[in-house]
């Protein structure tokens, strides 16, 4: 199969595929508004960050598969992918760990105010009075929202920390995902507000939906506790930013983010954002999945895929009943 690869993808894992016989095209320059014309004659495209529009794939007239080398899908038209019968697959799980790290490495950095130490120390400056002033996480509740692979990873890191787990009670979970949340001592809550109330720290790990645009919202923000820390390494369009600058400014809230509303698709540029810009947030650039170690178990997954349709099945389709 001929694959067109539009975004950074390990050169082994193509050599791979051309072993197997595919035609690999890798393209990381390409962007969404070059897409429509640089597919061509493909039958599988791979994508990270760049967004697959209907635009795109209407011109696509050989195209037989999206992959999105990642597990989030929002930056795909999966509707548009469907109508013309193109299944779009995800690689689920492999960059758990290593979101959930950045998340916990956010969280220490809050607390301890380490990014602020770095700068004032290559500044010249001395303050251990001020960076003194840290309540330390054992023992502290943290609410993780969202228990998939990488809620859950985060749900064990922090355990392992000491710190209190909480949940939103949900009748469905499967058995070995109960079980393994009672293992970590997890308290339930009957809702979101609930546990917000609950809790000295949010951590969310939910997919972008319409019904987790804007989760953070005002109602939310005003159950949580005054000094709360919110992290986010999912996606950006679960918080309403203007509400989110206001309860930094208002309750003292702090905040980690590795994504934004309208955060630029591109590797490298400029990003003005007064929630990114705010005193009381530290940020990272959309980094969460980019380890060595992530980034190689991702393209491992697919090479799978590739090589499972080669054969006749689809794995992780995430638009079409198969």
């Amino acid at each position: 199969m001929k694959i067109l690869f539009a975004d950074k993808f390990p050169e082994p894992f193509a050599e791979k595929l051309r072993q197997n016989g595919h035609d690999c095209l890798l393209r990381p320059d390409l962007n969404a508004e070059d897409l429509p014309l640089a597919i061509g004659d493909s039958e599988v495209l791979v994508v990270r960050s760049t967004r697959v529009t209907a635009e795109a794939l209407g011109g696509a007239a050989t195209l037989k598969m999206v992959i999105r080398a990642g597990a989030g899908t929002n930056t795909i038209d999966k509707d548009a992918a469907a109508e013309r019968n193109i299944p779009v697959c995800n690689v689920p799980g492999k960059n758990a760990i290593a979101v959930a790290e950045l998340a916990m490495g956010l969280l220490i950095s809050i607390d301890r105010h380490i990014p602020d130490n770095v700068v004032q120390l290559r500044q010249g400056e001395w303050n251990k009075k001020r960076f003194s002033e840290a309540k330390g996480l054992f023992g502290r509740p943290i609410g993780v929202v969202g228990l998939g692979a990488i809620g859950m990873a985060m749900a064990e890191r922090a355990h392992a920390f000491g710190m209190k787990l909480h949940i939103i009670r949900k009748p469905d979970r499967s058995p070995e995902l109960s079980s393994r949340l009672t293992e970590l001592g997890a308290i339930e809550h009957e809702n979101l507000f609930d546990m917000a109330g609950a809790c000295d720290i949010l951590s969310f790990h939910t997919p972008a939906s319409e019904d987790t645009r804007q989760l953070v919202s005002t109602e939310l923000l005003s159950a949580m506790n005054p000094g709360a820390i919110l992290l986010n390494t999912s996606r950006g369009d679960l918080i309403d930013e203007r509400a989110l600058i206001e309860a930094m400014d208002q309750k003292g809230i702090r905040v980690g983010l590795d994504v934004y509303m309208d955060e630029p698709a591109v590797p490298q540029g400029t990003f003005d954002s007064a929630l990114a810009r705010h005193p009381n947030v530290y940020g990272t650039h959309h980094i969460g999945a980019s380890t060595e170690q992530a980034q190689t178990a991702v393209a491992q997954g697919v090479v799978d895929i590739v090589e499972a349709f080669s054969a006749g099945r689809i794995m992780h389709c995430v638009n079409i009943k198969t």
